[in-house]
C-alpha cells in the first residue's frame, strides 16, 4: 500500500475523493476534512500566531515573509518516521500551506533509502484544479479514478452554469477574500462568480487575488458583496466585520443598502482548490439566484448579514 502524506487541506480532500483515504499516514495541521483525517499525525505548524484580528494576522505573515522565512514549519523528524512513499504539497501560494521549497528543505536531511516522491499542486483556475486532480491521481497510481472525479466535477459545474445562464439578471459581485486590508478573490473565484450567473468586479481568473481599497469598492459599487476570507469560517468572519462597517464608505454601498451582503465559510469551500469547489458554486448560485437554485447550504455554509 502506498503511504501518502498530504500537507494541504485540498490535497487531503483530493486523496480521499480518489478512494485513497486508507493510504494517508500524515497531514498538515489544517487538514480537517473528511473528519476521519483529524486523527492522523499533524506534521506542520504556523510560524506565527493565527489568532486575533485579520489586520494583526496580515502584519505577522508579512513580517515573516519580509525576513525571507517560510510561513510554516515542517516536523522533519516525524515526517521521516512515517516513511511516506508520496508527499503531496503545493507551490501556488506561499501563505496558504507548506511550500514545495520548504518541504525540500525538510527532506534534505533524509538519510538512507529512497526519498519520497513529491506531488506539487499548482492550480490557479478551475481548469487547473481539474488538471491537478488528474495529475495527482496519475502519480498515485489511480489514473482512472482521477478521470472519473474530474469528469464528474466538470459535469456538475457545467450543469449549474447552464442553468444560471438563463437568469434574468447578472448582478455585479465583489468577493472579499481578506477583510483588513481588503483583498478580493482571484484564481478560480472570478470563474465561479461568472458561472453562478453574475458579473465579477475584481480579480482575474488564473491570477493571484488582488488587494483593493475602499475607494475602488465605492467606485465599483457592487450589487452583491460576498465575504469568504481565506482560512476563516462563518463565525470568525462575523467577528471581523466591524473592520468593514467602520469605514464610512461601507454604509453607502448598493449591496449594503439593499441587504445583499453574504458571509460564507471560506475555509472549507472557496479557499480549497479541490472537490468541494462544486459545492462552492452551489453556494454562490443559490445566493445569487434563489429563484433557480436551492441546494440547502444556507445556514450551514453561508448566511445573509
Amino acid at each position: 500500500m502506498t503511504r501518502i502524506v498530504s500537507l494541504l487541506p485540498s490535497a487531503t480532500e483530493i486523496v480521499c475523493a480518489l478512494g485513497l483515504s486508507d493510504c494517508l499516514v500524515g497531514r498538515s495541521h489544517e487538514c480537517d476534512y473528511p473528519p476521519q483525517v483529524v486523527g492522523l499525525p499533524a506534521l506542520t505548524a504556523p510560524r506565527f500566531n493565527p489568532d486575533g484580528a485579520s489586520a494583526q494576522v496580515d502584519r505577522r505573515v508579512k513580517s515573516i515573509l519580509q525576513d525571507a522565512l517560510s510561513v510554516y514549519r515542517v516536523d522533519a523528524d516525524q515526517l521521516m518516521a512515517l516513511r511516506p512513499d508520496v508527499i503531496v504539497t503545493q507551490s501556488q501560494c506561499e501563505v496558504c500551506a507548506v511550500s514545495e521549497s520548504e518541504l525540500k528543505a525538510a527532506l534534505a536531511q533524509w538519510m538512507g533509502g529512497s526519498a519520497p516522491a513529491i506531488v506539487s499542486l499548482t492550480a490557479a483556475s478551475l481548469h487547473g484544479v481539474l488538471a491537478d486532480i488528474e495529475r495527482a491521481a496519475s502519480a498515485l497510481g489511480v489514473e482512472q479514478a482521477g478521470t472519473r472525479l474530474s469528469t464528474s466535477m466538470r459535469g456538475r459545474l457545467e450543469q449549474i452554469a447552464q442553468r444560471a445562464a438563463g437568469a434574468g439578471a447578472r448582478p455585479r459581485v465583489t468577493t472579499i477574500e481578506w477583510i483588513d486590508p481588503l483583498m478580493s478573490g482571484g484564481n478560480w473565484m472570478p470563474e465561479l462568480i461568472e458561472m453562478a450567473g453574475a458579473r465579477n468586479l475584481f480579480g482575474q481568473a488564473g491570477r493571484h487575488s488582488p488587494w483593493i481599497n475602499f475607494e475602488q469598492l465605492s467606485q465599483a459599487d457592487p450589487e452583491v458583496i460576498f465575504v469568504s476570507p481565506c482560512g476563516f469560517g462563518i463565525e470568525r468572519s462575523l467577528q471581523e466585520l466591524a473592520a468593514l462597517g467602520g469605514n464610512p464608505v461601507w454604509a453607502g454601498l448598493s449591496a449594503v443598502k439593499s441587504g445583499r451582503v453574504f458571509v460564507a465559510d471560506g475555509n472549507h469551500y472557496f479557499n480549497r482548490p479541490g472537490p468541494r469547489l462544486v459545492e462552492s458554486l452551489e453556494i454562490l448560485a443559490e445566493i445569487l439566484h434563489p429563484e433557480l437554485f436551492s441546494f440547502g447550504h444556507q445556514g450551514k455554509a453561508w448566511q445573509r448579514l
